[in-house]
This record gives structure tokens, C-alpha cells and sequence, in this order.
């Protein structure tokens, strides 16, 4: 059992109207100059988006910086998992997108639970992170005419998504890389890969240090700092099947936790909703699909339940666009915290229903307007008839009746990379 505390305060959060909160703080903060920059250590745990572009920023504006990760290299934090891309609201399209839509949307799709101090001042600097993005040369996806692309995202109903086809992640964390290499070659970035932080210091409330431990030597280290920066990501363990990595285990968050740092919403756990399916009980984790694919394509289940035909073979009519008839106005961009229970009933018929018992089936939007979808149906066995080449030599496990080759590893749970180009009309 447990005993229900009392509210908790954010302090440190600055008052007043929430529009200029963050600029009359920053207004009125003490200011380093520029040669005592130089006077100043701070410690950067963590080489991701987060901490690799943090410790690359304060090292660019004059601050020694000392950086740890556990990888072998900072190119292997998580980060670049990332696939469907990052919003900020430039409102390229014209389409009613501001500083406030992207708070508000944030904040609901974050179930009321966010920090709203917080959520508003990244919905005014995402327009910043964009543009630092592009100047460490992140090859995000342009117009015809040379302007950055936008795509829409789940949960909201403006294209305010910049991306990098399907490497949104990986492009921003290699730029975040290179910043952070080149200050480590200009010596202003001392760089410790190999290490992992074993306990916070901290003196007269205030973080001053972590102690560390060589994974290679093993040797155990004490290292101080005038300030300590966690960016050491999520957990992501706490459910057998997720799409983080079996590495994202938040032990440097718990090791603050012990010293008194406050643990906010331990429940809200990502666990991507767009993933392709289990393929067998030696499984540890799930494989990520860009959520983008709610914009490219239409999410349906059987009409009827116990449909054990392939979703190629079920006609229009006995379709169900269960998200578009349930959410009109945002369709299959419905916000993840919408009220459950009606998408719990499809899903629940849907898991019922076809060759392997999958869930939701996507279908482009060209081929649902006339023609089946390509069938490709969940499987580990390869038909006679599939046009991928031979079983005993292709990746894909599908069966396929499509006149193109099925040459992903997408197939296997019954979308394929024919469905998104005949989408995008590249057929």
C-alpha cells in the first residue's frame, strides 16, 4: 500500500503569466561574463540529443565541459532510434500553428500531466532547435523550392513535423555529434565513454560532482563540478516488450532519486504505439515504426470479428475506419490520451481476427480507393507465390501476392514498403 503525500510544489519554476515567464526568468538571472566562463567545469551525463547538444552549447559558450556516456561512443545513445521527426512551430504551412497550439497540443497529449512552465518554454525555443538543427547540417527534407518540409503527426491538427525520411533521429544526433566532436577537438570538451555514473554529489543542496566507474579498467573515480547536468534518458524496462533499448535502464536517474531528487510521473511510460509485432517468445523488445504512418496511410479492422481472411482479400464495405468515424476531426491523428474505451473495442475485435491475430491493419491511401492492398499477411513462413526471391535466402517473412518485390523486413507484419511508395506516388 501506499500513502498519498502532500501536493508538490515546483519551485523553481518561475511566476506569473505563463507567456513571459521565461523571458522576464532569463532577464533576471545572474550573467556569467565571458572570462569567467572560463573558471567554470560542468559535468554532462549523457551523449544524446539532450546531452550531446548540451554539452556542445555551454562548451561553445565558453564552459569546460566534461562528458560521460557508457557507450563506446556518443553515436550510440538511443537517440537515434528516432524515426517520425521533430515539431516546432514554425507554421510553414500557414495552416493556424503557433507558440501556444504547440503548448496546448503538448500538454494534452502528455494527458494533462506535464509541467506546463516547462512544455511553454520548449514550444518557444523549437522554433530555435530547428534552425540549430540545420546550421550543424542536419539533412532534414526540403520542397521542390529549397524550403523545409513539414508532414502532420499524431495528436495534432497542423503539419508542424520537420523530418529526415525515416532517420529523424539518427540525422539529429549525428549533427549533435559533430557539434560535440568539434569542441572536443578544439579541447574544450573533455570526452569519457566507457563510463557509468555510480552516485550524484551533492553539497549544500546543490549537485557538485558524480563518481564514476571505468568500465574497462574498472577503475572508480571522483569528479567535481560547479554543475551537473542528467541527460541520460528514460527507463524503458519496466515492461519486458518496449521499443527502447535494453540499455535504458535510468540508473543515473535513480542514483539522483536516492540523493532526493523528486521522481515526476514515473507511470508514463513510452511504449510507441506503432511497432511491428512480436515474432516469437525469444523476443526482448519491440522493433519502431515511424508514427508518421497514421498521416500516409488509414487504420481499419474487420467489420466483423473472427474475419480470418488476409486484410487484402476483405472489400471496402466491410472495412472499419474505426479512428475516423470515432474522431472525425482528427481521424487517424487522434491523440494517444483520447478516451480509450472505444478504441480498446476495436482492438479487442481486431485481435480476433485475421491469419496470425494482429492488430490494426494500415492501408495507403491509393490502394483503399479502389484497389486491395497488397497481401502481405503476418507470417514467419515464406509462400511459393511470394515475388521476394527464395525462402532460404530473402529477410522478409511474409506472404506476399504483390507485383513488387517485398525486399523489407516491414513485411512481416503486413505493411510493406509497396503500400508507402505507391502512397507517396512513386509506384
Amino acid at each position: 500500500m501506499y500513502t498519498e503525500g502532500s501536493p508538490v510544489a515546483d519551485t523553481k519554476a518561475p511566476d506569473g503569466p505563463i507567456e513571459t515567464r521565461w523571458e522576464r526568468r532569463r532577464f533576471g538571472a545572474r550573467l556569467v561574463n565571458p572570462a569567467n566562463k572560463r573558471k567554470l567545469t560542468v559535468i554532462v551525463v549523457g551523449t544524446g540529443l539532450a546531452g550531446g547538444a548540451a554539452a556542445a552549447t555551454l562548451a561553445e559558450a565558453g564552459y569546460r565541459v566534461k562528458s560521460y556516456c557508457y557507450q563506446d561512443s556518443p553515436r550510440r545513445a538511443h537517440s537515434i532510434a528516432a524515426q517520425g521527426g521533430i515539431n516546432a512551430a514554425k507554421n510553414y504551412r500557414n495552416d493556424g500553428d503557433s507558440i501556444h497550439r504547440l503548448f496546448y497540443d503538448t500538454v494534452k497529449g502528455g494527458d494533462f500531466r506535464s509541467r506546463e512552465s516547462n512544455v511553454h518554454r520548449l514550444a518557444q525555443v523549437s522554433v530555435e532547435i530547428i534552425d540549430q538543427c540545420v546550421a550543424q547540417g542536419v539533412p532534414f527534407a526540403r520542397e521542390y523550392g529549397g524550403l523545409l518540409d513539414n508532414r502532420s503527426f499524431g495528436g495534432a491538427q497542423v503539419s508542424r513535423t520537420f523530418y529526415a525520411r525515416g532517420q529523424t533521429g539518427q540525422q539529429l544526433l549525428l549533427g549533435a555529434y559533430q557539434a560535440l566532436e568539434r569542441q572536443i577537438a578544439a579541447g574544450n570538451v573533455e570526452m569519457n565513454a566507457r563510463h557509468e555514473m555510480l552516485e550524484l554529489i551533492v553539497a549544500d543542496g546543490r549537485a557538485r560532482g558524480i563518481v564514476v566507474r571505468d568500465l574497462v579498467t574498472g577503475e572508480i573515480t571522483t569528479e567535481f563540478a560547479d554543475a551537473v547536468v542528467l541527460a541520460s534518458g528514460g527507463y524503458g524496462n519496466v515492461f519486458f516488450l518496449s521499443t527502447n533499448a535494453k540499455g535504458c535502464n535510468v540508473t543515473a536517474t535513480w542514483r539522483a532519486h536516492r540523493k532526493g531528487a523528486l521522481f515526476a510521473n514515473p507511470c508514463y511510460t513510452q511504449i510507441h504505439p506503432t511497432c511491428i509485432p512480436q515474432s516469437g517468445e525469444h523476443q526482448s523488445k519491440l522493433t519502431l515504426m515511424s508514427e508518421s504512418l497514421r498521416n500516409d496511410g488509414r487504420v481499419w479492422v474487420p467489420l466483423r470479428a473472427g474475419d480470418g481472411r488476409a486484410p487484402g482479400d476483405i472489400p471496402e464495405a466491410e472495412r472499419d475506419y474505426y479512428l475516423e468515424r470515432i474522431y472525425p476531426s482528427f481521424g487517424n491523428l487522434v491523440p494517444a490520451t483520447s478516451p480509450p474505451a472505444p478504441r480498446r473495442t476495436c482492438a479487442t475485435r481486431a485481435a480476433v481476427s485475421g491469419p496470425a491475430g494482429s492488430a490494426s491493419t494500415w492501408t495507403s491511401p491509393t490502394l483503399s480507393r479502389g484497389s486491395a492492398a497488397p497481401r502481405c499477411r503476418p507470417g514467419t513462413a515464406t509462400s511459393s507465390r511470394c515475388t521476394s526471391g527464395s525462402p532460404a535466402r530473402t529477410r522478409t517473412r511474409c506472404r506476399c501476392a504483390s507485383t513488387r518485390p517485398c525486399t523489407t523486413r516491414w513485411a512481416a507484419c503486413g505493411w510493406t514498403t509497396t503500400s508507402s511508395r505507391r502512397s507517396r506516388g512513386s509506384s
